[in-house]
């Protein structure tokens, strides 16, 4: 791949692909498709409407709230080529939630679609400060009467393209700002990475507002292969859907992996076209099972919003399969392990520590939030927040994060080391360990468990569950509530929303069952 990216920016990409393989096809919905030449032309056509009907001008701020529908990349690539910042809005939101990133991001224009424009103009008329957003409707963009070369604009690797959102999960959203640079990197590590090439089909189903379809159409324009996306997620029809576009690559995070393996065994399972997955969170106990099932290597990646991709396995490293490793830094990045208390001081390999990171990609700092943007990057090293241990082999393990963690009395839980655990009991779909006060310790340790259709939310499942983890977990660290749950609220990145969850168990409590054990 080199050592630089070749081409500077998105839409640079974009036109060499028009350029060198305009005929193939780039993205997928469907049964419908759309070749590079016909979105780099539809795309310059858009540009044109945005700045002349619109009045967009470079560092407009341009919202997107639609569903995984081909208009969704259209409206980002051509608000690019506008020279505008594009503003992704997860399609959940309701009112209070469109109307702060409405506000904080400071859009003049909206792209939706019918199903969202009563909500957004409900937002826009009625709210203060907003009166002047205007709506778009996707369906009919008013795009076809304006030229197909791209607009004669200035935008360079360091232009701005994403105000990105976090999911939000502690207090309000922060927008990561994301430059072409941050995503012309991410697609080039990933191709560097996998070696996939034009050949290829990529493959996503996670919604496009959050990070993933948008990497996985740079990694798309860095390689010249097409990218199939789904409508969303679906654990029951996924790997059907794999069968059937013939997919060789995709990407899965979160519960995925646990979601897709409980599915019924089927004798299609190898009968797929996959060569190489990745994924952030593989199960331990599953990792070999799902190599074993669908016939293809599964490796880790991690990575943040605010830096792209940081660590990953290789493929051909076989002996990290089922190791819990994250992998080694990319080349492209520098890591350390710190101590949490003073991030000066590197902690002892095996010794958990917080880790940061340095290099590129990575954000250019919080919309908006100089004070949030100071505290997580300092001296030029992003912290994660995330708690890891250095293995002997080098690679890195993930144990929990620093806030997510329960403080029994004189000992540390991590939450996410609990998790992993009870996740491993084939009874059990997933799995949320959380905090909860008591009058003695501080904290005890409380699990929300989602099990199988079959198996019995009863007491003694609880009770048989607990004694399973018991034999993997110091005493301390195992349980002592058990509430069972018939799903859990989630982020846009597929993770358990922990706040949401605690509130919905404050309003809506369910039967928790209690294992109280002598003060220790």
């Amino acid at each position: 791949m080199g050592h630089e990216p070749v081409v500077p920016t998105l839409i640079g990409l974009l036109a060499r692909r028009a350029q060198d393989a305009g005929e193939r096809e780039f993205l997928r919905f469907g049964e419908w498709t759309w070749t590079f030449a016909e979105i780099d032309a539809w795309t310059s056509r858009l540009a044109h409407r945005m700045i002349e009907v619109d009045g967009i001008e470079p560092g407009d701020r341009v919202a997107l709230m639609l569903p995984n529908v081909v208009h969704w990349p259209v409206v980002w690539l051509a608000a690019l080529k506008a020279g505008a910042v594009v503003v992704p809005v997860n399609c959940s939101y309701q009112r209070s939630d469109l109307t702060f990133v409405l506000r904080d991001s400071g859009a003049r224009i909206v792209f939706t679609d019918a199903d969202r424009s009563g909500l957004v103009h409900d937002v826009i008329d009625s709210e203060d400060g907003l009166s002047g957003v205007r709506v778009v409707d996707v369906a009919d963009d008013g795009s076809e009467h304006f030229p197909d070369t791209a607009p004669e604009l200035r935008v360079d690797a360091g232009t701005l393209a994403n105000l990105q959102y976090t999911s939000g999960t502690t207090g309000f959203p922060k927008a990561c700002q994301l430059s072409h640079d941050y995503w012309v990197r991410l697609g080039w590590v990933c191709a560097a990475a996998t070696g996939l090439g034009s050949d290829d089909v990529l493959l996503t189903s996670q919604p496009f507002s959050y990070m993933d379809p948008q990497w996985n159409a740079a990694l798309a324009l860095t390689v010249g292969a097409p990218l199939v996306v789904l409508p969303r997620f679906s654990a029951s029809t996924f790997m059907a859907d794999v069968r059937r576009h013939r997919a060789t690559f995709f990407y899965v995070l979160g519960s995925m992996p646990t979601l897709l393996f409980k599915q019924p065994p089927s004798p299609d399972d190898r009968d797929n076209d996959l060569r190489l997955v990745f994924c952030s969170g593989i199960p331990v106990a599953l990792h070999a099972a799902l190599e074993e099932r669908w016939g293809a290597p599964w490796r880790e990646i991690y990575g943040m919003t605010e830096s792209g991709v940081d660590l990953l396995c290789p493929f051909d490293d076989t002996a990290a399969v089922g190791s819990g490793s994250l992998g080694r830094p990319v080349p492209t990045k520098q890591v350390r392990v710190v101590d949490p208390a003073d991030p000066a001081v590197e902690v002892a390999d095996g010794e958990p520590g917080e880790l940061v990171m340095a290099g590129v990609p990575m954000m250019g700092g919080y919309w908006n939030r100089p004070d949030a943007t100071a505290d997580v990057l300092r001296d030029g090293w992003l912290h994660t927040g995330d708690l890891v241990v250095r293995r002997p082999d080098g690679g890195l393990q993930l144990v929990g994060r620093i806030k997510d963690m329960v403080r029994r009395g004189g000992e540390n839980v991590a939450c996410a080391e609990v998790e992993a655990v009870l996740e491993r009991d084939d009874r059990i779909v997933a799995a949320a360990v959380v905090a909860v006060p008591d009058e003695v310790l501080g904290e005890e340790v409380k699990a929300f468990v989602q099990l199988r259709e079959s198996v019995a939310a009863d007491r003694a499942t609880a009770h048989q569950i607990l004694d399973g983890a018991g034999e993997q977990l110091a005493r301390f660290k195992v349980p002592r509530y058990v509430e069972f749950v018939a799903d859990f609220p989630r982020t846009p990145s597929e993770r358990v929303s922990k706040p949401a969850l605690k509130a919905r168990a404050a309003d809506q409590p369910g039967i928790t069952h209690d294992f109280a054990r002598p003060r220790s």
